[in-house]
Formats: C-alpha cells, structure tokens, sequence
C-alpha cells in the first residue's frame, strides 16, 4: 500500500496532525502529551509570531485513507541571515515503525528545503528554541519533562537510515538536592555579596516578578546569542513568552541577581508537573488543571528550564550564588533531586558545575544533519 502525502490546510487536517501523536504514543508509559491549549497557539499562523521570519509547512501522511505519520518543515530566516547559512530544519516528526513512511515525509521536506534553496536540512529543531529539540537517544526508561521530546527508539533507526546523521547533542543531569549544602558554596555566596556588590532577588509572589520579565528576556538574548539554534527574541514574543509560562512559574525557584539594579544573572526552575499532564491527558479544561497542579505539590522532581550569567560576570560564582539559594528553596520544598533540561555536550563551563554538585547524565537528546 502506498503512503499519500497531504499538506495542511484546513482546521480539521490541523487537528489531525496536532492529536496524532497521541494514537503513536497510546501505550507509551514515559511519553507525555503536549499542553493542547499551547499546541493550538504554537502551531496558528496569526497567534505564533515566529510564522513572521520562518517558512513552514505541514505534512501527513496516510495509509489506506488513515493518518499515518506527520512532519513540520521549518526555514527560520531570522537564524540563517544571522548566520549567513543556508539550513532548512525538519520538526514534530512522528509515525509508527514504518520506513516507508518515515521515507516519505523527509524525503518530502528535503525536496521542499531544496527548491527554497537549502543546502542542509537539520532536526528535529522547530520554529525556535523554544520548541523540542533532538530526538531522545539515551534515557527511554525515563518519563519525558515539559517541552521535550519522547520518541520511541526505533524512530533513530527510521532517521539514520534516511541517511542523517549527528549534527549536536545535548545531554540532561539528573541532580540529588543534597540534605546539606556543602560548606564551600556558603563561603561563596558570603564572599560575593560582600565584595562583589551583586544582590540576590528571591521571590514570594509572582506579581513580583513582572517588572524583571523583560530584563531576563533580554539577558537571555545576550546570553544565548551564539548557542545551537537559538534566535534571540523580539519584544511581542518576550510578551508571548511571559503569558505562556508566568502562569505556571513557581516564584520561590526563581532567583535573580542584580548589580547597579542590573539583571546579571537568573535561573528559573518549576516542579515537574508531567504526571498530571499525562493523567490529564493534555487538556486543561474542565478538571485537567487540578490534576497538573496537585501532580506539581506531589512531585520529588524540579525542572530547570532557563539560566544564564552575563558574560562579564563569568567565573565569579554567581552560577554558585543561585546553584545555592535553588537547592536551599528545593529542599524546603520537599524535592528530591532537580532536571537540568538540555544542556549543549559542548558547554564544558556548565557540564562541569553540574557534575561538581554531583550531578549525572542520565538523559541525551540529538538533532541529525543531512546534507542536500
């Protein structure tokens, strides 16, 4: 039987590829469904800004008149012109163990990135870097965080034997919150505030922290301006951004440091809330909200999902300076141990300070690289 490709185009195709992963994964103990209220945000031409600066287009594919797969080609101009690189991208890849249709939606994309006048195509690597990134190759046995890939290992095979091959990984710490803090960070911490004029802004409520939501947008754009992927934020998505995640942000593992009232540095962490995403199947309405906020107050597990210290400021601890104030916060809390979320396998200043509070890779996720 033959695989027939349809790009998307109508709302009921749209919702089609949005819930498709759910028939895949239905019997997928560690996967995790997307918030569906945001899938529907991410993936909607007027709502998501990045359809401003990327080409995209959505494909399914069918067997015998049944979705069967679906893809996302992605042209990000924002980050090729800042690059001067000409890369096409392949994201939300998704099918049952079948080569044929895995064949057919990236040859499909490789073909749509050629005549746009691509020279490579890379993924999985969506819209922005605030999308999924890489495929899970390492560390299927655990459940998947927020905004992250879980495939099933047999989707490696299906990419590799498109001929891709590894473009970059990046790898994930699982870290134990230890009962005491070692005596080193706290002689840190005490040097640093005394000579160093950096102070440390903790948080009580979330309306606090309103007014440094653009100053952390803006460091992070610094910051992350030459990392893998990352296109730095214009003010209408720091605005997006802010309304998608203040919500759900706890403000006691969020810490800032300030110098001159400066934002220098930050790190933002939330309890992982996958469990009750998973029992709520997606949907936050009408009683899915409950299920993700007691699955927050139940978990062992804090998720980091952002950091950076400015460049300037680099190897003077601040890293130490929030690393102790976080576990402090997370062991109050009654948490466990923390997931550090990706970190590059080239970020040799953060692999080391993870593995110096004894963290362990436990998880490692790859995008692929082909040439055209």
């Amino acid at each position: 039987m033959s695989v027939k490709l349809k790009q998307v185009q109508s709302h009921r195709e749209l919702k089609e590829f949005i819930y498709l992963p759910a028939k895949i994964h239905c019997d997928h103990p560690t996967w995790v469904p997307p918030i569906y209220v945001d899938e529907w945000k991410s993936f909607n031409r007027k709502k998501n800004r990045a359809f401003s600066y990327c080409d995209a287009t959505l494909v399914l594919a069918y067997r015998s008149g049944k979705a069967a797969g679906r893809i996302m080609g992605v042209i990000n101009h924002r980050y090729n012109n800042s690059r001067q690189e000409t890369i096409g991208r392949f994201a939300y890849l998704e099918c049952w163990d079948d080569q044929e249709v895995a064949h057919a939606l990236l040859g499909h994309i490789e073909t749509w990135a050629m005549q746009r006048g691509m020279d490579k195509l890379i993924g999985p690597l969506g819209l922005t870097d605030q999308d999924p990134e890489g495929f899970l190759v390492e560390g299927f046995g655990h459940r998947a965080t927020i905004a992250t890939y879980h495939n099933f290992e047999f989707m490696i095979r299906l990419v590799t034997n498109e001929g891709y091959i590894k473009d970059v990984d990046y790898v994930v710490y699982k870290v134990d919150i230890p009962k005491d803090i070692p005596e080193v960070y706290r002689r840190i911490y005490q040097r640093i505030t005394k000579r160093g004029g950096f102070k440390l802004i903790e948080f009580a409520k979330r309306r606090r922290m309103k007014p440094y939501i653009r100053p952390v947008f803006r460091l992070m754009n610094e910051c992350y301006s030459g990392l893998y992927g990352f296109v730095p934020l214009d003010e209408q998505e720091m605005n997006d951004l802010a309304k998608r995640y203040l919500p759900i942000l706890d403000p006691r593992f969020v810490k800032i440091v300030t110098k001159d009232d400066e934002v220098v540095s930050f790190i933002l962490g939330i309890p992982d809330m996958t469990e009750g995403i998973q029992k709520a199947k997606g949907h936050i309405l009408p009683l899915g909200i409950f299920r993700i906020l007691r699955a927050a107050k139940r978990t062992k597990q804090l998720d980091l999902l952002l950091g950076a210290v400015k460049d300037e400021y680099r190897g003077r601890g601040l890293d130490v300076m929030m690393g102790l104030k976080i576990f402090e916060s997370a062991r109050e809390a009654g948490f466990e141990y923390i997931d550090s979320h990706h970190e590059l396998e080239t970020n040799t200043k953060v692999r080391a300070e993870m593995e110096r509070m004894g963290g362990q890779v436990y998880k490692r996720f790859r995008v692929f690289q082909k040439p055209l």
